[in-house]
């Protein structure tokens, strides 16, 4: 049994480890910067919520022996490699698409809670952080420990995630019109592209 002085050390370790993978550029904070933009702070929350939800439910699951479903069959990582190229292939000509209008206000415009929860499940990176986290902190399969690490993980994910939504709301002001948010939009779906190609040569 921990005292109380270790168990901090833990929680603070597992916070930082999971404030490190979160607030890194990636494609689901590069996506939440781009609604933030168009669509304001509060409705990319759901983005936001998605995402750490997505992500959460994953850890969880590695946790209690997912990834021995990758051992067993190893063919699935590539099959995930795939699908979440082509999904960020298609979220990145949504962007680029985009008419650039604003649409804050609009509770019921943006990307959803699936998209974000489906672009972490499709992302093998995602599943890598998540072997590598329950590696580094629940190796033992304590479900204590798994549980623990998984809320520590969610509270600072979204926290993590929001700032990138709350980065693109306060970027709108100074980008206005359609046509600049058109510019960036396609610079994100830019960005997007090249995390797809990372995924493919990475």
């Amino acid at each position: 049994m921990l005292g109380f002085s270790a168990t901090m050390s833990l929680y603070l370790s597992m916070a930082a480890f999971a404030l490190a993978a979160s607030i890194t550029p990636g494609p689901v904070n590069i996506l939440v910067l781009s609604s933030g933009v168009q669509y304001g702070f509060r409705p990319s929350l759901r983005l936001v919520f998605g995402a750490t939800a997505g992500f959460c439910l994953l850890l969880l699951l590695i946790g209690l022996g997912l990834h021995q479903l990758l051992e067993t069959f190893p063919h699935l990582t590539t099959i995930i490699q795939w699908a979440g190229v082509a999904f960020l292939v298609f979220m990145a000509w949504k962007l680029f698409s985009s008419s650039g209008e604003l649409g804050k206000g609009d509770t019921n415009s943006g990307p959803s809670a699936l998209t974000g929860a489906v672009m972490q499940w499709l992302n093998p990176k995602a599943w890598l952080a998540s072997i590598a986290g329950m590696g580094a902190y629940a190796a033992s399969g304590a479900p204590t420990l798994i549980w623990e690490f998984t809320a520590i993980y969610f509270v600072v994910c979204f926290a993590s995630v929001a700032c990138w939504a709350y980065a693109g709301a306060f970027l709108s002001r100074f980008l206005g019109d359609p046509s600049r948010i058109r510019i960036f939009n396609r610079v994100m779906a830019a960005l997007l592209v090249a995390s797809a190609l990372y995924l493919i040569l990475g």
